[in-house]
């Protein structure tokens, strides 16, 4: 679906233009278009690939989706593809979105998620100074976008990483900490997916050889770059925090099934202690002298609960009780 076709010139919009007149707006020095897609059909990738000249391999990836942050160059072109992450309620949905940049365009196409750009669009319209830079500052706007969504999931996992530790040694939250960490591990795995690879993407947009349409805006993509490699090293460390977090809950569960074997043998102990003493008087032997004195019994119940009570302080001592 089309979300907006618009032209510029020294950083200011001309106007609103229908697809089909994007030919002739190319061919006016000065001026650059811009288009957005959101969730392109067949026949929509087939009329930008006629208007823009796109190239059919680039334009394959972007109808197929489902691709790896990357770079590639065609000519003077360069297709770009990122991820857009979403929530899903508690789940983190993954979108994608591709853009070719050419030396007087710029084509977005958004796949499989709701967040737009038109808020892109706006600041770049608010900057004409910036965006006399043309396609180039254009790109670097809607990477910076993208690689700003990312910090509310990282922040996200972070602040709930701290909950957990702070409920770490609470009696009985250990099992349900293990699971609430093996979620956010799976959250950190999606980040780190759509992280990892744009940042190796960027570090080509910037120092050294780099695309012609990204000249004269490589200060900007190097900013882009520092802000993922800030997101990939929060995110390695977390997944080292994770890691001890889920030893040290599993070493919690340990713990408490040990208390809890301790407190059952402790309990056994004792009444078997009592049992013993019971089997013992319960024996039918003729003689024992203890079964007719008249203190007998007083004595057999004083001499049991006597056992009892010493194991019950002892264990009570080391702590088994």
């Amino acid at each position: 679906m089309l979300i907006n076709c618009v032209v510029y010139e020294d950083g200011r919009k001309l106007a609103d233009i229908e697809v089909d007149d994007i030919g002739a707006w190319l061919h006016r020095p000065g001026c650059f278009v811009w288009v957005a897609l959101r969730d392109a059909t067949d026949d929509e990738l087939h009329r930008m690939q006629q208007q823009f000249d796109l190239h059919e391999l680039a334009v394959e990836d972007a109808r197929h989706g489902h691709q790896r942050p990357k770079v590639e160059e065609y000519g003077d072109m360069v297709f770009v593809v990122m991820h857009l992450l979403d929530y899903d309620g508690d789940d983190v949905h993954q979108g994608e979105v591709a853009i070719f940049v050419g030396p007087n365009y710029v084509l977005s196409v958004r796949n499989g998620s709701q967040r737009h750009f038109l808020g892109v669009r706006e600041r770049a319209e608010r900057e004409p100074e910036l965006l006399r830079h043309g396609a180039g500052f254009v790109f670097y706007a809607l990477m910076d976008a993208v690689v700003d969504r990312y910090f509310p999931f990282l922040d996200d996992i972070e602040t709930e990483l701290e909950d957990i530790e702070g409920q770490m040694f609470e009696s009985g939250s250990a099992r349900a900490n293990i699971e609430r960490l093996y979620a956010l591990k799976r959250r950190g795995a999606v980040l780190r997916h759509a992280v990892a690879p744009l940042l190796e993407v960027v570090g080509k947009l910037h120092g050294g050889r780099v695309p012609a349409v990204c000249a004269q805006t490589q200060e900007y993509f190097r900013d882009v770059h520092d802000h993922l490699a800030r997101i990939n090293g929060s995110i390695d460390a977390i997944r080292d925090t994770i890691g001890t977090a889920i030893q040290v809950n599993l070493s919690m569960v340990t713990i408490e099934e040990s208390e809890t074997t301790k407190r059952l043998a402790s309990w056994a102990a004792i009444f078997a202690v009592s049992t013993a003493m019971a089997g013992i008087w319960g024996m039918n032997f003729e003689h024992m002298p203890e079964l007719k004195w008249a203190y007998g019994y007083p004595m057999a119940l004083g001499v049991i609960a006597a056992s009892a009570g010493l194991l019950y302080w002892r264990f009570r001592r080391v702590g088994w009780l």
